[in-house]
């Protein structure tokens, strides 16, 4: 058996008989199979994009990984089977090729009925196979054609004989783009393997200027922390997309998934540079918890599905204080604690201690949110630097609409409390939001401009809406406990954060979150929140109560809009040569 995580090709197979005829064309308009004017219709709801390879009855690559990849990335997905393998994820024990004239009635059957925007090609296998791939692409031309040379194996095995390696090599010449890992790019351009990125790039470059066919040099084969996934286009020019080395054995099928996902997006219309960005994304996130699916004990699948359950549970309109969580009337402390700790998990420590024994029982009612904002895939490609910079650039702009916003809400604050150390605290935070926190946005923004432009979002327009509202039309207790989490809950994420290496891309804003200064001012807002809380009446200490879980749930959703926004929300992004052929 076979050890290679990726779909293995014997080197010797039997061989196929050639299609006994070519495929037929398609019809220039109407149906694809009859020629009859087709009725005005409106566009697909999502590309149609077949894929062409072999199987995995594990569901980690092939067909299968292609098919769950197509739907993650918004497509339709089809499948023609090129070959049926014994397969799990320790490898490869088994494998049946169908005859090639199988596989040229399977791309019949589609291109007969079926208008395709983008075709995806990995393991073909044999001389035969590629000869009747190339003889349908021939007589049906998609707009968008993917190959993933599926030639090398991770181990460095060689899959294909000489005679269907040459044939791989002349097919990769239909292709919209490639997207070889580096072993197969050394079979591609003859040369030996890359040692490096900026070799592997200028091997991809030399061969994309010859062929006229866009590559994706990908580097994570390479031995390096952060891995790139570069697009070179037919005119040189290059989109890199960064990421970060996932430490884990569950990458059964990358290369299928990615170029599955990259033919969708391109299918659907995006430019190069931006469906590259979104793949690379999803795909991260997919390794990243491809372990907890628990598929086999060998090189397991990536989770093709954890960005869209992600998305569906974001969109739950269920509560976010449930019934019964506060007290109709908060009377005593312990109260509050009681029941945020009866049913269910009790969080982190607070970094910065409560005060007192109100602000002491607000932290025990909201620390399991604290706990899932420490634990937020936000936080966490912040911290490891994998956060895109679309992402990043999304939040920095939201997070200048939100200061604005709240320096409003506490000005308001101060403008209504009775306690003349609240109101110039209230005052001071508000100013220092204009004028030093925006600042930093300021510098980065700046040179995105496309970033800056960026309107207020739905989440953050609800987050500072429900703070206005809470100031203006509430007791004072009630808009400063609500107003508490922004300070509490970033300094809480600051405490938590490692080193933070100089070369950081995002150094600055991580480094804010634990600053001495911000510290002293999360002291400051405590001391006024609990001075409010013990004096309000107990009605109004259970509205500002159900006020701070309702802020820390807006936190959480404020930091994680940002991994809700695909890339060309955030800015467009450059056009580059080689999208279509």
């Amino acid at each position: 058996m076979s050890s290679d995580p990726c779909t293995l090709f014997p080197a010797a197979l039997p061989r196929a008989a050639a299609p006994d005829r070519p495929a037929t064309r398609r019809p220039a308009s109407g149906h694809p199979a009859t020629g009859h004017p087709a009725p005005d219709r409106p566009a697909p709801s999502a590309p149609r994009v077949l894929s062409i390879a072999g199987t995995d009855p594990t569901g980690g690559a092939g067909t299968a990984a292609d098919l769950k990849s197509i739907t993650a990335a918004g497509g339709f997905g089809m499948a023609a089977v090129t070959a049926v393998l014994a397969q799990n994820t320790h490898g490869v024990s088994d494998i049946h090729v169908p005859p090639a004239q199988f596989l040229a009635a399977q791309l019949r059957a589609v291109s007969d009925d079926v208008e395709l925007e983008a075709v995806k090609t990995g393991m073909l296998g044999t001389a035969e196979i590629i000869e009747a791939v190339r003889t349908w692409l021939s007589a049906h031309p998609p707009r968008v054609l993917v190959v993933d040379p599926v030639m090398v194996a991770t181990s460095g095995d060689r899959l294909l004989e000489p005679e269907a390696e040459q044939a791989m090599i002349r097919f990769c010449s239909l292709a919209t783009v490639v997207t070889p890992n580096i072993d197969e790019l050394a079979v591609l351009t003859g040369e030996p393997r890359a040692h490096d990125e900026d070799e592997a790039l200028a091997q991809a470059a030399r061969w994309s200027e010859a062929t006229g066919v866009a590559v994706v040099v990908k580097t994570g084969h390479l031995d390096s922390r952060e891995v790139t996934n570069t697009w070179i286009g037919t005119d040189g020019t290059r989109h890199p997309v960064h990421s970060t080395r996932v430490d884990t054995t569950s990458t059964h099928g990358t290369g299928c998934s990615l170029a599955a996902a990259l033919a969708t997006r391109l299918g659907a219309g995006e430019d190069p540079a931006t469906a590259l960005a979104w793949v690379t994304d999803w795909l991260h996130e997919a390794i990243l918890h491809g372990a907890e699916l628990q598929v086999g004990s060998g090189n397991g699948p990536v989770d093709h599905a954890h960005r869209a359950r992600r998305l569906a549970a974001a969109g739950s309109a269920a509560p976010w204080v449930a019934g019964g969580a506060v007290p109709d009337r908060w009377e005593q402390p312990a109260q509050l604690a009681a029941r945020a700790t009866a049913d269910g998990p009790t969080g982190p420590a607070a970094s910065v201690p409560p005060v007192g024994p109100w602000t002491e029982a607000l932290w025990a009612a909201g620390a399991p949110l604290a706990g899932a904002i420490e634990g937020s895939g936000f936080v966490a490609a912040l911290v490891d630097g994998s956060l895109p910079e679309g992402q990043f650039s999304f939040y920095l702009a939201q997070d200048a609409h939100y200061l604005q916003r709240y320096s409003r809400a506490l000005a308001t604050l101060a403008a209504t409390s009775e306690d003349p150390a609240a109101r110039e605290f209230w005052s001071d935070s508000s100013r220092h939001c204009v004028d030093t926190e925006l600042e930093l946005h300021r510098g980065w923004l700046a040179t995105r401009p496309d970033a800056a432009e960026v309107a207020v979002s739905p989440v953050t327009s609800s987050y500072t809406d429900f703070l206005l509202a809470r100031a203006l039309g509430d007791p004072t207790a009630v808009g400063a406990a609500a107003a508490l989490p922004c300070f509490w809950l970033y300094a809480q994420v600051g405490a938590s954060l490692p080193e933070v290496p100089d070369e950081h891309p995002y150094a600055g804003w991580l480094l804010t979150y634990r600053d001495p200064t911000f510290v002293e001012g999360v002291r400051g807002a405590l001391g006024v929140v609990e001075r409010e809380l013990g004096a309000a009446d107990p009605a109004v200490r259970a509205e500002a109560a159900r006020a701070f879980l309702l802020a820390c749930r807006h936190e959480l959703e404020f930091f994680e809009q940002a991994r809700r926004v695909d890339a060309a929300a955030v800015s467009p992004a450059p056009a580059l040569a080689g999208a279509t052929r």
